[in-house]
């Protein structure tokens, strides 16, 4: 129970600094404090992708599950190592394991690949899980990431996610536009130390406390289980019955605060939340409680990643922290936002 409550300050502290730093700074940075680069600026040259197709370099994807997001990333590397003639002789699915994560790994080695693109599941499991790798010269590019104790540019070429600070950023400015720049706003943030969702997070917080004095955040509840989103949503109404809006970490939770909002009636309160998701879609364009919905762009992740793995491998400096832009989706764009994020057209419920 002790060690429970320490780290329960452990992660409010940092909730608290990262609010601060977003106050000053209002930009994303990395798990270490890097400074971002945004994926433009990391590009391979025609005439440098001429050269890599006469090398003959492999590479393997190593993903952490698989989805509509996944399918996109390994879109955008496909079509960019296709582009330099490189061929994937090995694609993983840990379905969030890290034993099967590990095994994955060991698996592609068996194939010599030049170069890897993975999400680490684990820091600690991963720097063991990656280290062959690591130890005999494979371009290493990570999503969002890192294992631990693992250092630029020698162990790797590059962490590459979104534009965390942007996405929330832009979620508080469609919420605070749905509700006429003024009202009351609940903050439901992902109650744990990591810096890809406390950063989107408190991009928001920031955003709302320092942009709009018009709107206040009456409740703030931090969310471990994503199950408990709806409960915690109730809990939210029950104090506040007229709130203007609340905001959800990603789309799951979402879900349970919009059954929430269901299950009471309610059909003001606007919703906004992070990732795309059909059935938090399908709400928005039938001018239900969602009023937007923040994404990246998967796709330009894929080929930032792939990018960053062969200039590594070539020699080339590498930024070690990169950034993908921020999409606000609404009913207005949600067909173009789905193609611009995902790659693919939206689902077929969500366009009628």
């Amino acid at each position: 129970m002790k060690i429970l409550k320490i780290n329960k300050l452990f992660i409010a502290l940092g909730l608290m600094l990262l609010t601060f730093s977003f106050g000053i700074n209002a930009e994303t940075i990395g798990p270490n404090g890097e400074k971002a680069t945004l994926s433009s600026q990391v590009t391979v040259s025609d005439a440098m992708a001429n050269s890599v197709k006469a090398k003959g370099y492999t590479a393997a994807l190593l993903w952490h599950d698989q989805s509509d997001f996944v399918n996109a990333v390994t879109a955008g590397a496909t079509d960019e190592f296709a582009r330099m003639g490189i061929e994937i002789v090995a694609f993983g699915n840990a379905a969030f394991d890290a034993a099967k994560q590990k095994s994955d790994i060991e698996n592609a080695m068996i194939k010599s690949p030049n170069i890897i693109l993975s999400l680490p599941l684990d820091p600690v499991t991963s720097a063991a899980a990656f280290a062959e790798a690591r130890d005999t010269g494979v371009s290493l590019v990570f999503l969002s990431n890192l294992p631990s104790d693992y250092n630029h540019p020698d162990d790797y070429a590059a962490i590459v996610t979104d534009d965390l600070f942007q996405m929330g950023k832009q979620a508080a400015d469609a919420l605070a536009k749905s509700i006429g720049g003024k009202g009351t706003v609940g903050w439901i943030y992902h109650d744990a130390a990591y810096y890809v969702t406390n950063q989107r997070d408190n991009g928001f917080k920031a955003t709302i406390e320092n942009d709009y004095p018009n709107i206040e955040i009456v409740s703030e509840q931090g969310l471990a289980d994503p199950a408990r989103a709806e409960e915690i949503a109730n809990a939210m109404l029950v104090q506040n019955p007229d709130i203007s809006g609340i905001y959800a970490p990603w789309a799951g939770p979402a879900e349970g605060v919009l059954a929430a909002l269901r299950s009471n009636g309610n059909t003001t309160t606007k919703l906004v939340t992070l990732d795309l998701s059909e059935p938090i879609a399908l709400d928005m364009v039938s001018g239900g409680n969602v009023a937007a919905i923040v994404a990246d762009e998967a796709y330009e992740l894929g080929r930032a990643m792939a990018a960053a793995g062969v200039l590594k491998y070539e020699g080339e400096s590498v930024p070690e922290f990169i950034i993908v832009p921020a999409i606000t989706v609404t009913s207005e764009n949600v067909s173009e936002g789905w193609k611009q994020s995902l790659n693919i057209e939206a689902p077929a419920s969500v366009l009628k």
